[in-house]
């Protein structure tokens, strides 16, 4: 064979081994790309997660959350409006702003009753329904739309409930000189008005407070040193019989006063503070608070519940005094106590200097 026909034959047995071997890497290839795990070739490039990684963690145990949307009145979304979440019980409120799609959401909201405030500049105040959020649950709010502002004033609309509890709250920290409760004086003249629960619950703090009961013990032992109602006898027993007495009467005559009667008359058990006028226009106000008091709608009325109130708890000492004390006049006696000391303590908190009782709200 020459020379030529052999370098023609290998030429052409390369070519061959060469096509070969790219067909063998094409198999190689292809068997691999089956094996692999596939990729959605339109999340790689959007750069979204597989959807494993999609489930939601679950949310703490017993919150839940509230979502929704703030848009205009032709459906475009508001960005960067003042959302707020507001307890109905007074307690703290959840506030943000809207994103730029309008949306928001409040995440570990705890149960319970709840509205929604909205604020936007150059849009009225929005304010939704109550509504209420069980454990774990996704609230969905429904689209709110706001409507243009007809003016440039900013309102704040809260319910009148909720007001009265941040208003129960500063007053039960008001102490004379830092120490005695002087939790029923109210320094706002047109203060909420109290539902029956809060008006139950503020004369459960104020009746139990420590330094009522220390007021209970020093009065008890006042009795004994005078030996009032020696029925009672004297020593350790005499004393344990007076606490229990004085004890009895000052929490009948405070939940009665200020909580049962008040709630079925609607009338409002705290003094409201004058501080200005004359010496004697504000004693007569002080005075005329024993006698006349607010009622739940704003309007002064006659002070029923505490006369009531005075007249039943002297009623039930009945009860619990020696027999010799009891009758009638007990009844009287005990009712006439209570309204001199209520006149002397409307006069005290009249008179003395609003500076010397702690955390007295501002004008």
């Amino acid at each position: 064979m020459t020379l030529k026909r052999v370098l023609k034959k290998l030429l052409r047995s390369g070519v061959y081994a060469v096509l070969a071997c790219a067909l063998l890497l094409l198999c190689v290839d292809a068997a691999s790309a089956s094996a692999w795990p596939q990729t959605n070739a339109s999340n790689v490039r959007s750069g979204a997660l597989p959807e494993e990684a999609l489930i939601p963690t679950p949310a703490t145990e017993g919150s839940g959350s509230v979502a929704g949307t703030v848009l205009d009145a032709s459906g475009a979304s508001v960005a960067g409006a003042e959302v707020t979440l507001m307890p109905r019980d007074g307690t703290q409120s959840h506030a943000m702003v809207s994103a730029s799609n309008g949306e928001f959401v409040f995440v570990n909201i705890l149960p319970g009753s709840y509205l929604l405030i909205v604020n936007a500049a150059d849009f009225a105040l929005f304010t939704t329904g109550e509504f209420v959020i069980a454990a774990q649950q996704a609230y969905e709010v429904p689209d709110i739309s706001l409507s243009l502002a007809t003016n440039n004033t900013e309102v704040t609309v809260r319910p009148s409930d909720v007001i009265a509890a941040e208003q129960i709250r500063t007053e039960e920290r008001q102490r004379l000189v830092g120490v005695l409760p002087n939790f029923y004086t109210s320094y706002i003249s047109d203060a909420a008005p109290l539902t029956w629960q809060q008006k139950f619950s503020f004369a459960t703090r104020g009746t139990f407070d420590p330094v009522a009961m220390l007021g209970v013990g020093v009065a008890a032992g006042v009795e004994q040193a005078t030996n009032a109602f020696p029925g009672y006898g004297q020593g350790a027993a005499g004393y344990g019989k007076r606490f229990a007495a004085k004890f009895a009467d000052g929490r009948s005559s405070d939940y009665l006063t200020h909580a049962i009667f008040p709630s079925l008359l609607h009338q409002d058990p705290r003094y409201f503070y004058q501080g200005t006028g004359s010496m004697k226009s504000r004693l007569l106000h002080a005075i005329d608070s024993a006698f006349l008091t607010h009622g739940d709608n704003g309007r002064t009325e006659p002070n029923y519940s505490y006369v009531l109130g005075d007249m039943c708890s002297g009623a039930l000492s009945n009860l619990y005094y020696p027999r010799a004390n009891r009758g009638v006049h007990l009844v009287f006696s005990n009712a006439a106590v209570g309204l001199a000391g209520r006149v002397g303590g409307n006069i005290l908190r009249e008179f003395l200097p609003k500076h010397s009782t702690t955390n007295v709200p501002g004008e």
